[in-house]
């Protein structure tokens, strides 16, 4: 017989105690009431609970008071907050102190059993896998303190965006979030939102009816339903057009949609995790991001550190990464010659992780035998200006070469094809920075389509 769960109850009013009584009481759950904060507390000293809904306003003080004390004290017990109907700012202050999720008022039967329900299968996986490995490897400082606050946020329901440099991880570490969180059994949704056609982008985003525009040959759910129950990735969220942005932020507080065409709105239950290599803090200054969405999507912010600041993983990276590959290759993993490791280690790696992917797959191919050298690397000489430095304010990530004064001979990687790519990949960064983002005039600066840039974005390997 499995053990009764408890779940603390933390309210001044009786009559919302005694609705949470029997409603977690039919769920098989054990329940102790506090009315006020420092009832609260004794409790907590003296019992193990698994879950504690507790009250924004009590008598002797805020219920944030008690998140915070039970995240630091009680890691292991989630705590959801009760605010008041529309209550934003309550509800995020809440998240940002450490809570699980919040609940409004009045309280809706069935949103509160899926809060709890989460909750509990929450900790029921950190009980069966308390040592689950992470798929985020590396030793150095930068990547400990990373897994360190995943685990931390995995545990809440608050919205997290990603920052980081092109190439760094950014959605490896948001399906990193969703499997050590209560969603884990829930599906994960990543979406490019960079990739989405504007005219297209509320049809996919909410979904359609039948009959709703041409094209429209049948009811289709969008990446808001597909996502129910689990977690929604926008990648590249500061792509988003400003009408789309509002809508979105409709979605996000209401947790509803509507379907292009339909007279009514859905219920959507997902968590959003946001990504971006942009400042939002800039957009938002310039007007072209929405300050409102900004605060709601930021809740927590996560920082994916660049491959140049994770001292000591390149080794234990490159190793797992030529293990991968070969794997699926059929064949055995190469190992890195001492002088291919030191060509690595003094590379700047603008491309971070995804370059490094991309050279040692090269590599893979290249190599004659069971040892890959430097010369198999073929590492581009294009030089690199670290983004921390005064002199990235004025000038390109990359430098693009001149071609008047470098030749094929001059580079590590003498191929013409592996040159060519290394002067379009710099001149491609270069107009990208110097149009803010902006493909369309980026394109136009380079004298190609929109078509054509985003082709060779693809294929460069450039977000």
């Amino acid at each position: 017989m499995s053990e009764t769960r408890s779940v603390l109850i933390v309210d001044d009013e009786h009559d919302i105690r005694e609705l949470l009584v029997l409603t977690l009481g039919r769920m098989g759950l054990r329940t102790d009431t506090a009315p006020t904060l420092g009832v609260a507390r004794e409790m907590l000293s003296t019992v193990s609970y698994d879950l504690c809904l507790t009250d924004m306003r009590l008598p002797d003080g805020s219920g944030l008071e008690l998140v915070s004390e039970i995240s630091t004290r009680f890691p292991n017990t989630p705590v959801a907050m009760i605010t008041a109907y529309g209550n934003v700012e309550a509800a995020v202050e809440a998240l940002k102190a450490g809570a699980f999720d919040f609940v409004s008022k009045p309280v809706d039967i069935n949103v509160l059993r899926g809060l709890v329900r989460q909750a509990l299968d929450l900790n029921q996986r950190r009980r069966a896998q308390p040592e689950e490995s992470s798929r985020l490897l590396g030793n150095s400082e930068a990547m400990v303190g990373l897994r360190e606050t995943i685990a931390k946020v995995a545990r809440s329901q608050a919205p997290v965006h990603i920052t980081g440099e092109s190439g760094t991880g950014k959605e490896l570490v948001a399906r990193t979030i969703h499997a050590q969180g209560a969603r884990a059994g829930g599906p994960f949704v990543p979406v490019n939102c960079g990739a989405i056609p504007a005219e297209l982008m509320e049809s996919e985003f909410f979904g359609h009816k039948k009959g709703s525009f041409t094209g429209a040959h049948a009811d289709k759910p969008g990446l808001f339903q597909a996502a129910d129950g689990g977690t929604l990735f926008l990648d590249e969220v500061a792509e988003l057009p400003l009408p789309m942005q509002v809508k979105l932020l409709r979605a996000i507080q209401e947790k509803t949609v509507r379907p292009v065409g339909s007279s009514s709105e859905v219920p959507v239950d997902v968590r959003l995790l946001s990504a971006t290599h942009k400042d939002l803090v800039a957009l938002v200054a310039d007007g072209r991001f929405r300050h409102d969405l900004y605060y709601r999507i930021n809740v927590i912010e996560l920082h994916v550190p660049p491959l140049r600041e994770r001292g000591g993983d390149l080794s234990l990276l490159s190793q797992a990464i030529l293990q991968r590959l070969a794997q699926a290759m059929q064949r055995s993993a190469p190992k890195l010659s001492d002088s291919a490791l030191s060509a690595l280690e003094a590379y700047g790696f603008p491309g971070n992780v995804r370059e490094l992917e991309n050279i040692l797959e090269r590599a893979l191919a290249l190599a004659d035998n069971d040892t890959i050298n430097a010369t198999d690397l073929r590492l581009p000489t294009v030089a690199v200006v670290s983004p921390r430095s005064p002199a990235a304010a004025t000038s390109p990530a990359v430098a693009a070469p001149d071609p008047r004064t470098l030749s094929p001979r001059d580079t590590a990687s003498s191929a013409l094809p592996s040159y060519i790519e290394e002067i379009e990949r710099a001149a491609i960064q270069q107009a990208l920075q110097e149009n803010r983002y902006n493909k369309t005039k980026a394109a136009a600066a380079l004298g190609i389509s929109f078509r054509a840039l985003r082709y060779k974005l693809k294929k460069l390997g450039i977000d």
